[in-house]
């Protein structure tokens, strides 16, 4: 089930979850470390950043020069043997001797190899919240045995090409064209599951139709992690409900004993 406090954090609240980061520096690019900071931040406190590998490896280079930047502790682990991945035996016992300190609420496990599911769904029975980042090659093993699961092609675009896009935009106004969205934004972006969305609703909304954002945003990840407003070209939740206005029908409403304004939404 996925926890209150991680719903919360997906909106508006402030970050209060204590989280481990750990990065399986085989299996994540540092083009993303950026953004991928950012969106942790969303949910909690990094408070114990890690990554793993061979950096004295050719393909660990990109690492070696965001590690102090970011503040991250690289854990050397030599490849002794061809073919065996010593690197993520290091990660799930590094992982398991956190666990029992009893100092985190949850872990970000940053890879796209599924050997991490046993990981995960360990975690999760201890009661921690478990987020996933990986590329879009994970296999859904390991997606779904986490509470939420974000893509770094999502991260990689509004880190990197937002510059991109504000110059693009500025030179189409001088020549009076419509701006175009960047290619990698474009093919990034997936069909919109409407079905599976008007479901989710459903099945979150109370007896008149009505469902609080939080219950519905919470709803759809149970369902399926890796859901994301920014793969259907929307920065939050909020923004793709009241954008889709032909799918339905949103009311903002006084929030019980305060001065702040919720989101509710139906079906149309």
């Amino acid at each position: 089930m996925v926890s209150p406090r991680l719903v919360a954090k997906i909106e508006t609240e402030e970050s209060t979850l204590r989280l481990a980061v750990l990065i399986d520096a085989d299996n994540a690019q540092a083009a993303v470390i950026e953004g991928l900071l950012a969106e942790i931040a969303r949910f909690g406190e990094a408070t114990v950043k890690r990554i793993y590998g061979d950096f004295t490896a050719p393909t660990s280079s990109s690492w070696k020069k965001v590690l102090q930047q970011y503040a991250i502790k690289p854990v050397q682990q030599f490849a002794y043997t061809t073919g065996k991945n010593a690197t993520d035996s290091t990660l799930i016992i590094d992982a398991m001797d956190l666990l029992y300190t009893r100092k985190f609420d949850g872990f970000c496990l940053i890879t796209s190899d599924s050997d991490f599911t046993g990981l995960a769904m360990r975690l999760r029975e201890e009661g921690l919240t478990v987020l996933g980042f990986g590329e879009r090659k994970t296999p859904d093993a390991f997606r779904n045995a986490c509470h939420k699961f974000v893509f770094t092609e999502v991260l990689r675009i509004s880190s990197a090409t937002e510059p991109t896009a504000l110059a693009k935009k500025a030179e189409c106004d001088q020549k009076s064209t419509p701006p175009q969205l960047p290619t990698e934004v474009a093919e990034t972006k997936q069909e919109f599951p409407r079905k599976f969305v008007l479901a989710a609703l459903e099945q979150s909304s109370d007896d008149a139709g009505w469902a609080h954002l939080g219950t519905f945003g919470s709803y759809l990840t149970k369902l399926q992690p890796d859901f994301d407003s920014r793969l259907y070209g929307y920065k939050k939740l909020s923004e793709l409900v009241k954008a889709k206005s032909e799918l339905f029908v949103t009311e903002e409403r006084q929030a019980p004993g305060s001065t702040q304004k919720v989101l509710y939404l139906r079906a149309k």
